[in-house]
């Protein structure tokens, strides 16, 4: 044990409390001969472990632990952990009293690892009363970066975040879905590790900094979901980006025949993208790579195997805040200009806000004030002549959406119950006259709100997740094309 080990422990020591001291740590790190450090307000036990040979475990190894009682600390929590596998490294959050932040990260040698421990110990009674929550921890190494002149090309933007940042490994750009020659703009840079990513991040959030004369936005890329190997396995269908605008159904499905005729199903276009469905797996896997990168009507095309949607999962995550889509991305408005989606390679989803908590993502529109002068001319205009991204609430979303597809106003009926303490809790149920009859009858939210704004616009967001998916479904994958479960 060296004595910057030592000096790591004795930082802390003398002020913890309780269970945690340092002969409890020195005890764990001579059971288990891994080294432990303390820098940048983080404690780090192992990394690589004794013995350990090579680079370390690839992505997907390492969850995220929350809801960690803060006086709790290694000698505790890695036995627990233990049970799922050998651990590469421990890292604990710590604050400057000695006490921990409530949070960890785990990494695993092995996915496998990571994906028992999820299961074994996520909602885990680590004290009496006392639950943590554990889920897989993305290293996102990718930034979304907005507001991009759309004349540039790649070469120009990967050669000027090269200057400003540092770590760029690549810059991943979008044509536009109108004019080929322009970019969306927006772009993905990717960096060498997270560290290099957060570090670009933080030296362009402010908000002042501008590339080319424009202050650009900027965020994390929201990850893409990771999907079981096995689950990927049956997938027959092929998800088809950067398509002309004008290209049709009929098209896409006759150029995919070339290589085999009468292999594809059927063919779903939404604006500049597509989901080629196929009969046989093994059809879709050899159009995949014969196809990607090949012309469709002038346009280079992107071609991958489309991931199933989980509904369950995405629905909360959406309602727990977990994804931070730009309002702009409703799919349902075929008559979009643009689209500036955070998440890479997949179709745009939908806004979130809940209690009052806006998506961080910059709206298209500045949400602000004008002075109003006397004489100015106005124009009536009807709601519905205006692009989705005029709307801020879910309500509003809603009611555009119904207006798009020729139903009835969404019907909205109020009932509340009584907290524990007395408080007045709310939750709307919410019915679209047009679909009532069908196997959804009406919409309510699990969550109930103090506030009646709060009530509506939960119920109103909930709706629109069930609404999109189901559109997406659709689309996107059946149970016939994954097979059995």
């Amino acid at each position: 044990m060296n004595e910057e080990n030592i000096d790591g422990i004795n930082g802390c020591s003398k002020v913890r409390t309780g269970t945690q001291n340092e002969a409890a740590l020195l005890a764990l790190m001579e059971k288990t001969g891994y080294n432990m450090v303390q820098e940048n307000g983080q404690r780090k036990f192992g990394g690589p472990p004794p013995g350990w040979e090579g680079p370390p475990p690839p992505r997907g190894c390492e969850v995220f632990v929350g809801k960690i009682p803060r006086d709790m600390y290694e000698d505790e929590l890695v036995p627990v952990f233990e049970r799922a596998g050998k651990i590469y490294e421990f890292r604990l959050m710590m604050e400057f009293s000695g006490e921990n932040r409530g949070y960890a990260f785990v990494m695993y040698t092995t996915k496998e690892e990571a994906q028992l421990a999820i299961r074994i110990l996520n909602n885990y009674e680590i004290r009496p009363g006392k639950f943590i929550g554990v889920c897989v921890s993305l290293d996102n190494c990718r930034l979304f970066i907005g507001a991009i002149p759309k004349e540039k090309k790649k070469e120009e933007i990967l050669d000027e975040m090269k200057k400003v940042t540092e770590g760029v490994v690549d810059v991943i750009v979008y044509p536009s879905a109108t004019d080929k020659t322009k970019n969306r703009g927006f772009a993905f840079v990717e960096y060498e590790s997270h560290r290099a990513a957060a570090m670009a991040r933080r030296k362009l959030i402010p908000g002042t900094f501008q590339l080319w004369g424009h202050t650009i936005q900027v965020d994390w890329a929201d990850p893409e979901k990771e999907v079981d190997e096995e689950t990927m396995q049956r997938v027959k269908v092929l998800y088809v980006r950067n398509l002309m605008i004008s290209t049709t159904e009929e098209t896409i499905k006759a150029e995919f025949n070339k290589f085999k005729p009468g292999a594809v199903e059927r063919v779903k276009k939404l604006r500049d993208y597509a989901f080629v469905h196929f009969f046989n797996r093994e059809d879709a896997v050899a159009a995949m790579s014969v196809m990607n990168g090949k012309c469709i009507d002038g346009a280079s095309i992107e071609v991958t195997l489309a991931k199933p949607v989980n509904k369950e999962s995405t629905w909360r995550q959406h309602l727990n805040g977990q994804i931070s889509p730009n309002s702009e991305n409703l799919i349902v408005f075929a008559n979009k200009e643009e689209s500036h989606p955070k998440t890479l390679g997949k179709p745009p989803t939908l806004p979130a806000r809940l209690n009052g908590q806006h998506s961080p993502s910059p709206p298209e529109i500045e949400r602000c004030t004008y002075p109003f002068f006397p004489g100015t001319k106005l124009t009536p205009i009807s709601m519905y002549s205006l692009k989705s991204n005029h709307f801020n609430s879910a309500v509003m979303h809603l009611d555009y959406y119904c207006n798009k597809n020729n139903w009835a106003p969404p019907e909205y009926y109020l009932y509340s119950t009584t907290s524990q303490d007395g408080k007045v809790l709310l939750v709307y149920k919410i019915v679209i006259p047009a679909i009532a009859n069908g196997s959804q009858s009406y919409f309510m939210p699990d969550k109930l709100c103090t506030t009646l704004e709060d009530a509506k616009e939960l119920a109103a967001q909930f709706t629109l997740l069930h609404l999109v998916y189901v559109q997406i479904r659709s689309y996107y994958i059946s149970e016939h094309d994954l097979g059995e479960r």
